[in-house]
């Protein structure tokens, strides 16, 4: 008898120690999805482009509300996915400027939408550990941050193309069809044959002088 009354107070108190382990682990936890945490800085879009952008509204609201993500805790990230999630998701949908079409532009758009859509899936997820949180949020800033130094690419290109205004109807090119660098070694090369021309002719007409009777 004895023997079953000392087996029922060792599980009694074995029970009541687990019972306390497993609430500590919770107020463990809790508090850590709760802590701020400070994550790296989003690659902006050069001032100087950003009017270029400026009608973009699908872009400019990803911009606007990613902002948010820079100093949060994981609990503040979670209930801001969803509404990431459909923002990215009408950026990736959107009509966008000409200049934005090509596929590598859209590539990083897509990316930044699978990021966002992991991040989404957390939320259903009740057992979801801070860190887990924190590294997905790096994740969508970084990848946002690549779409951000596209733009930036694209629109430095845009630019510098602009910059060279090359006249190729003498050779009959499509000039939509060449890339900044053969623009610039067309130029280059006219600008080389037009002083060749110039010199050829200056010792042409020297040599005529000297022949002069």
């Amino acid at each position: 008898m004895k023997y079953f009354i000392y087996l029922f107070i060792f599980s009694f108190f074995f029970s009541c120690y687990k019972k306390q382990e497993t609430k500590d682990k919770n107020l463990t936890v809790k508090p850590l999805l709760s802590v701020v945490k400070e994550h790296p800085n989003v690659l902006q879009v050069k001032q100087t482009y950003i009017q270029e952008i400026e009608n973009w509204h699908e872009l400019k609201a990803v911009n606007n509300f990613i902002s948010r993500f820079k100093k949060v805790s994981p609990n503040e990230v979670l209930s801001n996915a969803l509404e990431l999630k459909g923002l990215v998701k009408s950026l990736r949908d959107s009509i966008k400027p000409t200049l934005f079409k090509p596929a590598s532009f859209t590539t990083r758009v897509n990316i930044l939408y699978n990021e966002t859509l992991r991040l989404a899936d957390m939320t259903f997820i009740p057992s979801i550990k801070a860190a887990e949180v924190n590294n997905q949020t790096d994740k969508i800033l970084e990848a946002f941050s690549a779409v951000n130094a596209k733009v930036n690419t694209i629109l430095s290109k845009k630019h510098f193309e602009d910059l060279i205004e090359v006249d190729v109807s003498f050779i009959g090119l499509d000039s939509t069809k060449i890339d900044t660098v053969s623009k610039r070694a067309i130029k280059n090369n006219f600008l080389e044959s037009d002083l060749n021309r110039k010199d050829s002719k200056l010792k042409t007409s020297k040599r005529k002088e000297i022949n002069l009777p």
